[in-house]
């Protein structure tokens, strides 16, 4: 009952739009002017969308060969770190330096290591090279939080720097009935070597999390009259819907300062609660496990990507405020169109013909592509058409690679 009731705005929406057959636009100005405020443009909802033909991989950023290429990767991260694969990397915009949060990684044995942290100067997308934060022994240096456990499927799952201290969202408790059992905040101020634990911060909606600071004049009707920490979040692993919630940038060690994006009043303004129990989803789509959403200046608008069962693949939506409403579905990697049997390795066919992509004992298990996470530093374009950039998982072989896409108005370009 609480969570029906929870998405009871949404719900209406969705069913307004999908149910009912309402053309989003017509929807959207008969919404407006059912709050009393002057109906929106055309232009004003118009969303962008994926380019088709132009989702494709730049490089292999972990492990140290790209099977595909048949060529070494640019940072060798086994030979130099001993990091020979790994999945996620989280990014995190840190004095100049683009940090990547990555996860379980595997070691000798069958076993499984803690997870590595790393960084690049580059601003060119094609020259990526990664240096890990290491021990004296020259072996990557793990994440470490006091007081929790890190374990496979215990990895970090977002976070932010804010004048100086790097903030990150780790993800722990893992059991058998719960992949994610709960999220806590950590802060480090010596740029990742070590963490303090500051406070348990979901273990409900805000399990993995992308978060994003804005000023008082980007986002209007926050609660807050400063600098803010929009922070997006997702619960059931890969089953959930996306929830909201803000912070003072500078309060944001104190958990009691934060507050949930909990539906619009009646003149369609956001409501704020202090409670996570009075969070609703953005929209339903109960699929999100790992995603980012970043904000867009070329194109002026919220992005979104989350890996998806249904439709398959990695989706994409964008909003103009945080909140939405955001756009529908637009899958942006497509596995069998953009991946199988080019970068993520299928079992053989019955012609047995090998596409030499698996790890080695791992033949039989498909490759698959998950934890989009946008880097808005390579971003490059117009108000018409953006090029944009996000690393990928692809599981086998258990790397990280670098993607791109473009997103934009292809009617404005031919008009």
């Amino acid at each position: 009952m609480l969570r029906e009731a929870r998405s009871r705005w949404c719900d209406t929406r969705t069913a307004a739009l999908e149910g009912g057959g309402v053309d989003r636009k017509i929807f959207l100005a008969m919404l407006f002017v059912s709050l009393g405020i002057t109906p929106i443009s055309a232009e004003d909802i118009a969303f962008p969308k994926p380019i088709p033909g132009t989702t494709a991989k730049v490089c292999q950023l972990t492990g140290d060969f790209d099977r595909e290429r048949k060529e070494p990767t640019l940072s060798r991260t086994n030979e130099r770190f001993g990091v020979p694969g790994t999945d996620l990397g989280n990014p995190i915009e840190h004095k100049g330096r683009l940090y990547f949060l990555f996860g379980d990684t595997p070691g000798k044995g069958n076993r499984w290591m803690r997870d590595p942290i790393a960084y690049t100067t580059s601003t060119d997308p094609e020259r990526i090279v990664l240096q890990f934060l290491v021990d004296p022994d020259g072996k990557y240096r793990p994440i470490t939080i006091p007081g929790i456990s890190h374990l496979v499927f215990e990895a970090p799952a977002g976070g932010i720097s804010l004048r100086g201290t790097m903030y990150i969202v780790f993800a722990t408790d893992h059991t058998e009935q719960k992949t994610l059992g709960r999220s806590v905040l950590a802060a480090s101020d010596d740029d990742g070597r070590t963490f303090r634990y500051l406070y348990e911060l979901s273990t409900d909606e805000f399990l993995e999390v992308s978060m994003a600071e804005v000023a008082p004049d980007q986002v209007k009707e926050l609660p807050f009259s400063v600098n803010t920490v929009l922070i997006w979040g997702s619960g059931e692993y890969r089953a959930s819907n996306p929830y909201l919630a803000c912070v003072p940038s500078d309060k944001i060690s104190d958990k009691s300062t934060l507050r949930y994006f909990a539906g619009l009043d009646e003149s369609g303004k956001p409501i704020w609660k202090t409670s996570e129990t009075d969070a609703v989803p953005l929209f339903e789509h109960r699929q999100i496990g790992e995603f980012s959403v970043v904000w867009c200046h070329q194109l002026n608008h919220w992005l979104m990507l989350y890996n998806s069962m249904n439709p398959r693949g990695i989706v994409f939506r964008s909003a103009t405020v945080p909140w939405g409403p955001w756009s529908d579905i637009e899958v942006i990697f497509d596995p069998v169109r953009d991946g199988y049997r080019k970068f993520m390795h299928t079992p053989s066919r019955r012609d047995g013909n090998d596409d030499g992509l698996s790890d080695p004992g791992r033949e039989t298990a498909p490759g698959g592509g998950y934890a989009p996470y946008m880097l808005k530093r390579y971003f490059r374009g117009n108000s018409k058409r953006c090029t944009i950039y996000f690393t990928l998982s692809t599981w086998n072989p258990y790397q990280v690679v670098l993607m791109r896409a473009d997103i934009g108005y292809p009617d404005k370009e031919s008009s």
